[in-house]
């Protein structure tokens, strides 16, 4: 009885960890046809014979983004949108630019985690634990530090310094998506009742209508 539940716990883990990431591929590469009117968990292959080079190629992440807006920072994600080659190797790369005292505030990543190295700059970091300690793990980076982020939890970039800063960021999904926590709450379509608002965050409901009639700034690309 012992060792038929210790399987069965076994394949559990083993089911839960296949479900939580990216599925892994079976053959040497699905090249995205990003057209297909099918939809799967992903995106179907377009015929391997019909694959080139250019599938497996990007071009651009040597210029920097444009920080010119209300965050003063940019990221320039290349998922399998960008790089169909990427379709079930469960992988993707960003590049996130920052003006002075510039911000990527708040957000997730629902689909992947997050290993950053900042190549110019610093940048202070950090993620929050889930429910119910909320612990924040923060700190200042330098020029070639690394950071992780772990899937789904919120964390943040700030550039606390009087100089421009780059960071190079990989992700554990071909399609990790993002979810910016003010945008989401305060910039949803349609709007999330003030009320219901109002009561989550302990705010009146004028100062909800008034953060919900702000323009919240997307600085992905």
């Amino acid at each position: 009885m012992a060792a038929h539940f210790l399987f069965l716990a076994l394949l559990a883990l083993a089911s839960s960890h296949a479900i939580a990431s990216d599925p892994s591929q079976l053959q040497d590469f699905c090249v995205a046809d990003l057209h297909s009117d099918v939809f799967v968990n992903g995106f179907v292959c377009k015929d391997p014979k019909m694959a080139k080079a250019e599938d497996f190629f990007f071009s651009g992440l040597d210029k920097p983004g444009d920080t010119g807006n209300k965050l003063g920072s940019n990221v320039t994600l290349v998922d399998v949108n960008k790089l169909a080659g990427l379709n079930t190797l469960g992988i993707s790369l960003a590049r996130l630019d920052f003006a002075p005292y510039g911000l990527n505030p708040p957000h997730t990543h629902p689909r992947g985690t997050e290993i950053l190295v900042v190549l110019e700059g610093t940048l202070y970091v950090g993620f929050v634990t889930s429910n119910p300690n909320n612990q924040l793990f923060s700190k200042v980076l330098h020029e070639g530090d690394v950071f992780v982020f772990p899937q789904g939890l919120i964390h943040f970039q700030f550039n606390n310094g009087k100089t421009s800063t780059v960071a190079l960021a990989g992700l554990s999904s071909q399609n990790p998506g993002v979810i910016t926590i003010a945008n989401a709450v305060f910039g949803a379509k349609p709007p999330i009742s003030d009320e219901v608002l109002a009561k989550a965050f302990q705010l009146d409901k004028k100062t909800v209508d008034w953060l919900q009639a702000q323009f919240w700034t997307d600085n992905n690309n």
